[in-house]
């Protein structure tokens, strides 16, 4: 069977449609679409079905953006990818954006609103101590701020339905944390936990004095727990026995709702459950729907919900639901013109790890093809504490068009699988890490689905750096790399991360290596050092401007390469951070990526 083959500009073109959420008063939507090629903020009225324009941004676009309980809308902006988030402020009913924080290298992230305090909200803000964030009271109305807390130490703070910071954590020397109640003007030791639950266990939210917060403490998988903050008293909402609860994620908590009503789990794919008998009859209505629902938006009489349907072979869509009369009405598609292409089926696979640990994964193969003897391509997610789930995934539709399999591996230390999967990933950067994507190709092969000869890695961030570790490690495994912001040098990187990540640096050192203690494991697993060992052809893509991975990182690593004379391809896109957030900048890049890749695997 013959498959059109999709444009790039398809794939990896900015949605149509983005990020709908309805308004608090239930008559309007905002969403995120592109105006001029650039993302811009929209407001969509619900009655009369008006489209209007609320920014004319012709630069990095909008990034994200919320309402607030009065109506206003605010969004973020950083520059060319610095992640110096800037908030604004901009009124439906007329107006230009305000910016609302002002300064120059300043990092703001909205931290807490609530519908009692409807102009206002609690901003963190990097403006004193580049390494700390104050927590700031900030109305959007009138641009009025005030400090509510000097930060003497915290990674995080968490406040209650009066907008009154009256929780904070930061991170132990163990690469735990500790998690503080302000009392009587004092933040005082509440509640500790240790390296094993660090990435699983955090505070979500604060009703009075109850804490509701993911917690994998004495037991495996995180759940959804609460806490009396008078007598620390737990008790366990919810959990799953196989897999984390998703947290803030997917954790449902209206305002004026008196407990949690519903909370997500991602297995293989999502699913949801359901607190308050109340919203049974929803979760019911909304599992009609073919593919995995998020709730991506609810007014504040919880009448109407926004939500987001995932699909792995065709375009995520936006619906609006009406609880009271149970309809669903189909807002769009995100990307329509999909519609017109054969789209390639994402399946759950789990094959067993070099030491016999079960690896869930996902496996796209290309349609039209009998899956034999295929060349492949092997797709390590970021993080590397994070994990891939089901749905509509770009760059493996974009693969398996082109026809190549594509596999992406939850290997060790991906979050998403109880605490024991992710600490087996503990200092097994390079080692039992690739391992199992090194598993993942010999699953292939076994199946007889992958040709040996003509398998590449490729991938983002941590999946850049697992690119760079299997061509120096497992040279004779693949045919060619693809590394986007990936570490090279594991001491270099640990040395300049951002200053407000330096908090919590003892995190990455008890997961990755210390620079001095483990210094000969980190050389042993840092690319650059063994670029001599690298093989098969390599492209590399880089923004110029990434605050997480620098981009010292790609350079002395192609430095490297072309001093031994190794074949390796670099890009660089002045106006990125860690990634590429402009679509003409994503479509450049993997237009270069298709060319590598049927260059180097004969296809």
């Amino acid at each position: 069977m013959s498959v059109k083959k999709i444009p790039l500009e398809v794939l990896f073109g900015d949605p149509e449609l983005n990020q709908v959420q309805v308004s608090p008063d239930g008559r309007s939507l905002a969403f995120v679409a592109p105006w001029e090629g650039v993302k811009n903020l929209w407001v969509q009225d619900l009655e009369t079905g008006e489209k209007r324009r609320l920014t004319a941004d012709r630069g990095r676009g909008v990034m994200g953006y919320s309402w607030l309980p009065s109506g206003l809308l605010v969004y973020v902006q950083d520059k060319d990818g610095d992640e110096n988030w800037r908030i604004y402020a901009v009124d439906p009913a007329g107006g230009e954006p305000r910016l609302l924080t002002p300064g120059e290298g300043v990092q703001a992230q909205i931290l807490a609103t609530h519908p009692d305090f409807p102009d206002e909200m609690l901003v963190l803000l990097n403006d004193r101590d580049p390494a700390l964030h104050d927590v700031w009271r900030l109305n959007a109305r009138s641009g009025e701020r005030v400090r509510v807390v000097e930060n003497p130490g915290f990674v995080g703070f968490l406040a209650d339905e009066r907008l009154e910071v009256r929780l904070a954590h930061k991170s132990t020397d163990d690469g735990g944390a500790e998690l503080y109640l302000l009392q009587e003007g004092a933040w005082k030791p509440f509640m500790r936990w240790g390296l094993d639950d660090s990435l699983s266990t955090w505070p979500i939210e604060l009703l009075g004095d109850t804490l509701y917060m993911s917690s994998s403490i004495g037991r495996d998988t995180a759940a959804l727990v609460a806490v009396d903050l008078e007598t620390g008293a737990e008790r366990v909402l919810a959990e799953d026995p196989s897999y984390d609860l998703l947290g803030e994620q997917g954790f449902l908590f209206h305002p004026r709702a008196a407990a949690p009503e519903a909370v997500a789990v991602m297995r293989d794919r999502l699913g949801w459950i359901v607190l308050d008998e109340g919203l049974k009859p929803d979760f019911a209505r909304l599992g009609e729907l073919e593919g995995d629902v998020y709730v991506t938006g609810r007014d504040l009489a919880n009448r109407v919900w926004t939500l987001r349907e995932e699909r792995d072979a065709a375009s995520p869509r936006y619906w609006l639901y009406d609880r009271k009369t149970g309809e669903l009405s189909l807002i769009g598609e995100a990307i329509p013109a999909l519609a017109e292409y054969t789209l390639a089926p994402m399946q759950t696979v789990r094959y067993p790890a070099l030491d016999g640990l079960e690896i869930e994964a996902y496996l796209t193969l290309p349609p039209g093809r009998e899956p034999r003897g295929l060349p492949a391509v092997i797709v390590p997610h970021g993080g590397p504490w994070h994990r891939d789930a089901w749905g509509f995934d770009p760059i493996a539709q974009w693969l398996a068009n082109r026809g190549y399999a594509v596999l992406q591996p939850n290997f060790r230390g991906s979050t998403g699988y109880g605490k024991a999967h992710l600490n087996a990933g503990n200092k097994e950067w390079g080692r039992a890490m690739q391992d199992d994507l090194t598993a993942g190709v010999r699953w292939l092969v076994e199946q007889g689905i992958v040709d040996p000869r003509r398998v590449a890695i490729m991938g983002g961030s941590y999946g850049g750096y697992a690119t760079l570790a299997g061509l120096a490690f497992t040279p004779e495994l693949y045919a060619a790399g693809v590394d986007i912001v990936g570490p090279s040098n594991l001491f270099t990187l640990l040395e300049t991360i951002p200053p407000y990540w330096k908090p919590m640096v003892a995190l990455f050192h008890t997961r990755m290596g210390h620079p001095e203690r483990d210094a000969g494991l980190l050389r042993a697993v840092s690319p650059f050092f063994h670029a001599e060992n690298i093989r098969a052809p390599l492209l590399i893509g880089q923004g110029a401007n990434d605050p997480r991975v620098k981009r010292s990182e790609s350079l002395q690593i192609v430095a490297a390469l072309r001093e031994k004379g190794k074949p390796v391809e670099y890009v660089e896109y002045p106006d990125e951070g860690h990634g590429f957030a402009r679509p003409e900048n994503r479509i450049d890049f993997f237009r270069r990526a298709e060319a590598f890749l049927e260059r180097h695997l004969g296809h």
